[in-house]
């Protein structure tokens, strides 16, 4: 999948946006949230586990999308997401852009990435969405550390 977030700069823009809220809602993408990611890894480190989850919980609701046991904020999805950037980041340095386009070019990048380790019943679960939730299908191609636990 080819980025259309060509610059750090606008990375940046992203996480700051989400974070102030200010982000409109529609530029909220699958790639958006990988970018906001990175950038996150890239400033604060594995930090970024535990301030991703509150960020993305108060923009939902800043965007009038409740966090539901159905609907807004997943855990599973999120963590996983992080470990994935992470695990791409981990590969060597580079622009954090260049980071974004070799996450979107691999499995990652797919909307549906997620399916291939969880099944869809599992994975869109309220307890899933709610709390970390282990891979029932396959395991993750990367290391899952003590974050994620």
């Amino acid at each position: 999948m080819k980025t259309s977030i060509k610059t750090d700069v606008n990375m940046r823009r992203i996480l700051h946006g989400i974070s102030d809220l200010t982000l409109p809602k529609a530029e909220w993408t699958h790639e958006a949230h990988f970018a906001a990611a990175i950038v996150m890894l890239s400033e604060i480190g594995d930090a970024a586990f535990t301030q991703m989850p509150p960020t993305i919980r108060a923009y939902n609701e800043a965007t009038g999308v409740p966090n539901t046991a159905t609907d807004g904020y997943h855990e599973t999805i999120t963590l996983a997401s992080l470990m994935a950037a992470r695990h791409v980041m981990g590969i060597g340095p580079k622009p954090l852009n260049t980071h974004l386009e070799n996450l979107m070019a691999s499995e990652f990048g797919l909307s549906d990435w997620l399916l291939s380790y969880w099944s869809r019943e599992l994975l869109f679960s309220p307890e899933s969405r709610k709390n970390w939730t282990p891979s029932d299908k396959a395991p993750l191609p990367f290391n899952i550390s003590e974050l994620a636990q």
